[in-house]
């Protein structure tokens, strides 16, 4: 009986713990409640399950690179061409381009050039012809890499470079790349590149986050081209692995001052998992002019209790005029996404949802029914791409902006992921990503309230016992 008096003690104590920890980060009220109940009603499980997937917040020193080394005369110029940049904004856009450069803290910048990627081997292959372009440096950062044909094929590119003098350096979520042996880049690191885990997990430096993930895919040669998107590397992108069949997806290759933009996103990752700075002006070449099209950077995480990610989601939404589509590869809204979603529908905006039914998560899946009905009562069209696993991460709002990244609508992209994506005005880009999801919506299952009732009741049943969990995910 001691025994068990001191379990039990030990596991309300865990309990407490983890409790208090939780009210620190001032979670939103439901799931905070959620999160409580749990931790107190199964005091070992509940604590040990919220300290893997419940922490979602992370405080880092960030790498200020313009206070680093930028002198007055510099911070001029870099100034005048964010004015620039956001000039190139039509007057209508101009209040949402200065909401989202507020809200990411990162100025309106410029593209030139807004190439779409719609496949893993065009993405592959242009990313290789950059690497193998390379004149200064390689800056690669993915959720996951897998040793694989398409990993070795650009792990080998990246080793060629190395050893002709490039600098190379690779960063991977170790959670998503749990699969990966550091020994992969061995022969990178002994060619002269770099290659480090973004790590949350690490007691030497009091890092216990289990939960919170490094999702960015952004891709940065000589600070003059940049890829954004929701690729990773390995063979299931290509649609080669059995398990998942076709995957489809998208990654836009991004040319002009943007690129800079980006690097700095990279460079603020490189600093938090190395502690080496990536500062020097060589990294951030001068461009001539502002760009040809406005562009803002999205750059949201856990280490930002603002929630920009979040926020600039729901402002697109707010400011669109015409239409708003939006590709997810997973859709768990929260109360606040869902109501926006609402809002513009009610407006009178074409709000259009494309969302995978092939999944390799069908339980998000599920839950992401559970809220069809509100949605669709409001006017919001949804629609069920099963001929593939669609892993795009993208939006149309109105007739010529177009986003591309990799946040998903879901709670872990809204507050618990670090996410990127780059929001921009270009005409063409915007008509072809248009065009794409239309060729989808038409490929796809259109929910209607009749087809949607007549769904067998397990899956209602399912749907109606997972969504209590939409919270916590």
């Amino acid at each position: 009986m001691p025994s068990l008096t001191a379990f039990t003690i030990l596991g309300y104590t865990v309990a407490l713990i983890a409790v208090v920890h939780l009210l620190s980060l001032r979670k939103h009220p439901a799931s905070t409640l959620a999160w409580a109940w749990g931790i107190l009603l199964f005091p070992y499980f509940g604590a040990l399950l919220y300290w893997g997937i419940g922490a979602d917040r992370l405080r880092r020193k960030r790498l200020r690179r313009r206070a680093a080394f930028a002198p007055f005369r510099r911070d001029r110029h870099e100034h005048k061409r964010h004015r620039a940049a956001l000039s190139l904004v039509p007057p209508d856009d101009a209040g949402l381009a200065r909401v989202l450069a507020r809200l990411n803290r990162i100025p309106p910048t410029g593209v030139d050039r807004f190439r779409l990627l719609h496949t893993a081997d065009v993405f592959y292959d242009a990313l290789v012809e950059r690497i193998e372009g390379a004149r200064h440096h390689i800056h690669v950062q993915f959720f996951i890499w897998r040793d694989d044909a398409p990993g070795r094929r650009l792990r080998d590119a990246l080793v060629a470079a190395a050893r002709r003098g490039v600098q190379v350096r690779v960063l991977l979520d170790e959670i998503g790349s749990v699969l990966l042996a550091s020994s992969h880049f061995r022969e990178l690191v002994e060619a002269g590149g770099e290659f480090s885990w973004f790590q949350t997990i690490s007691p030497l430096r009091r890092r216990f986050l289990f939960n919170l993930r490094n999702h960015r895919k952004i891709q940065i040669i000589d600070g003059e081209f940049a890829f954004v998107g929701g690729m990773n590397v390995g063979r299931e992108y290509q649609g080669l692995d059995p398990k998942f069949g076709a995957w489809r997806d998208l990654q836009a290759e991004l040319t002009g001052p943007v690129a800079c933009a980006l690097q700095e996103s990279f460079a603020d990752d490189w600093f938090f998992a190395t502690g080496r700075k990536v500062i020097e002006p060589c990294f951030y070449p001068d461009t001539e002019g502002p760009g040809l099209h406005p562009a803002l950077v999205l750059a949201g995480g856990p280490d930002d209790p603002s929630e920009p990610t979040q926020k600039s989601i729901i402002s697109l939404f707010n400011h669109a005029r015409r239409r708003a589509w939006f590709t997810t590869g997973y859709f768990v809204p929260n109360g606040v996404t869902l109501v926006a979603l609402q809002l513009c529908a009610a407006r009178g905006v074409d709000v259009r949802l494309l969302i995978t039914e092939k999944t390799d998560h069908p339980g998000l899946l599920r839950i992401g029914r559970s809220f069809y009905d509100e949605l669709m009562a409001s006017g919001v069209r949804i629609f069920e791409y099963s001929r593939a696993l669609n892993h795009t991460k993208a939006a149309v709002v109105d007739e010529d902006w177009l986003l591309v990244g990799s946040a998903n609508l879901d709670n872990r992209s809204m507050r618990v992921n670090f996410e990127l994506g780059v929001f921009a005005r270009e005409p063409d880009a915007a008509a072809e990503l248009a065009a794409r999801l239309e060729e989808d919506f038409a490929e796809s299952t259109e929910i209607t309230p009749s087809n949607f009732a007549r769904r067998p009741w397990y899956e209602k049943a399912a749907e109606a016992a997972l969504r209590p969990f939409a919270p916590l995910l």
